[in-house]
């Protein structure tokens, strides 16, 4: 499965974006995805995951009741809804995607896509 992120940009504290994630390669279906951020010298963080069926979400704590993870298998594409977005969710966000249930570690992904970088300024 090879994974194309988009769709970040710069906004202002309290806007929105919403990142795309585009799976091609092979079948989408079956897999879960999940959204991960990161920032430089840090550990890669769990963001978002949704399951094959797009039944179950699961998000972090800092961004629960902010962002939607969702999914269109007929586009291969799974997004990130991010609203009311603070500068401290300032990152590069990928995309991964991985056989099975959602899951938020990211050891458990076998494919990532490039990253997108978001900035929002204070």
């Amino acid at each position: 499965v090879q994974l194309q992120a988009s769709g970040g940009g710069l906004v202002q504290a309290g806007g929105s974006l919403r990142l795309s994630c585009a799976a091609s390669g092979r079948t989408f279906r079956g897999y879960a995805m999940g959204w991960f951020r990161q920032n430089p010298g840090k550990e890669r963080e769990f963001v978002a995951a949704i399951s094959w069926t797009g039944g179950t979400t699961y998000y972090s704590g800092p961004v629960k009741g902010r962002f939607i993870i969702s999914r269109e298998d007929a586009k291969n594409t799974v997004y990130l809804q991010m609203n009311s977005l603070k500068p401290e969710d300032t990152a590069i966000y990928y995309c991964a995607a991985a056989p099975g249930g959602p899951k938020s570690l990211a050891v458990q992904y076998d494919y990532w896509g490039q990253g997108t970088l978001v900035t929002v300024s204070s």
